[in-house]
């Protein structure tokens, strides 16, 4: 049984009973909807910016996740750098120079990737700085990482060639000079013999009566054989391989034929006076990967004393004018 109301009237001064209409519930119910739409408008649009649901909670907590296993990721990847480095270096400095093989340049090492933006997928990411800086540092070890790789296939196969390499490389005097008498003039600027100015010596002359033997410095191929009238007269050069070649001028007679394969100490010819030359003796010549360089450094399998090296250095160096 529902209650009665009532309502006190002070202009009878007595209390009137409550008649419940439709106008009375109509206004309830309104108020009532009305605070219904007020309190869903606040919680579907104003709740979500003030409290986290749990949905969030957990994207929340994912995403710190994803960010600290970035972070021991980049950690990661300095360490691989540090140790790749540390490789890059071995390589350079020993390996690569042992086996004296073109060093890599750092451009090629450390390229990195132009043309189209390889990153742009990831650019509508909330923390793409992280994301994409570590993708990109990933990527350049994974390029240094395919580069040394290419190297030590390199040094490898220069490794398996070691012994002829080392019986190839120009590493003996070109006549025989146990004395050091026989050294003339060396490298570097002197005064040439016949035009009399100042002009660079690219060998090194020894001095000795025509027809001396001549010997291959190291084992290789007759790549050239010429007889000119001025310039070097008759020479001979010789294809080591490795990157090396040897020269050698003014000589009197061949013993050897272009094509022909020799070993070091192997006679080629003899000492003469052929060319621009002003008395019998030998220019010899070093070329490395196409550069001339000075012959004094090639001689390791000479046994000299570190007294007889520098005694042939001064006498080759005093020497104020060449033979040719």
């Amino acid at each position: 049984m529902s209650k009665v109301k009532y309502r006190y009237n002070p202009e009878t001064l007595s209390y009137d009973r409550i008649q419940k209409g439709f106008n009375y519930y109509f206004t309830r119910v309104s108020i009532y909807l009305t605070s219904l739409l007020l309190l869903g408008f606040v919680l579907y649009f104003i709740y979500p910016y003030v409290f986290e649901s749990p949905k969030e909670k957990r994207q929340a907590r994912e995403i710190q996740q994803l960010l600290s296993q970035y972070d021991i990721m980049n950690k990661k990847l300095a360490q691989v750098e540090s140790v790749l480095e540390d490789i890059e270096l071995r390589d350079e400095n020993i390996y690569r120079t042992i086996f004296q093989a073109d060093s890599i340049p750092k451009s090629i090492r450390r390229a990195g990737f132009g043309g189209v933006n390889r990153y742009q997928h990831l650019e509508d990411m909330n923390n793409k700085e992280l994301v994409v800086e570590t993708a990109r540092r990933l990527d350049i070890v994974m390029k240094q990482l395919y580069v040394q790789s290419t190297s030590f296939d390199e040094v490898v196969e220069l490794a398996k060639r070691k012994d002829e390499m080392l019986r190839s490389v120009p590493a003996i005097m070109p006549i025989s000079n146990k004395d050091l008498r026989r050294t003339a003039s060396g490298w570097g600027y002197r005064i040439h013999p016949i035009h009399k100015i100042r002009k660079f010596h690219y060998g090194m002359d020894f001095t000795a009566t025509e027809g001396t033997e001549i010997y291959a410095t190291g084992e290789g191929v007759v790549s050239r054989i010429t007889n000119e009238v001025r310039g070097y007269g008759k020479r001979i050069e010789i294809d080591h391989g490795f990157g090396y070649k040897t020269l050698y001028a003014h000589m009197s007679k061949f013993n050897v034929k272009k094509g022909q394969k020799v070993k070091r100490g192997d006679v080629i010819g003899f000492v003469g006076n052929t060319g621009t030359s002003t008395a019998p003796h030998l220019h010899y010549e070093v070329i490395e990967k196409g550069r001339k360089v000075n012959p004094q450094h090639y001689y390791f399998k000479e046994e000299l004393t570190a007294e007889q090296y520098d005694k042939m250095i001064q006498i080759s160096s005093n020497s104020n004018q060449t033979f040719d």
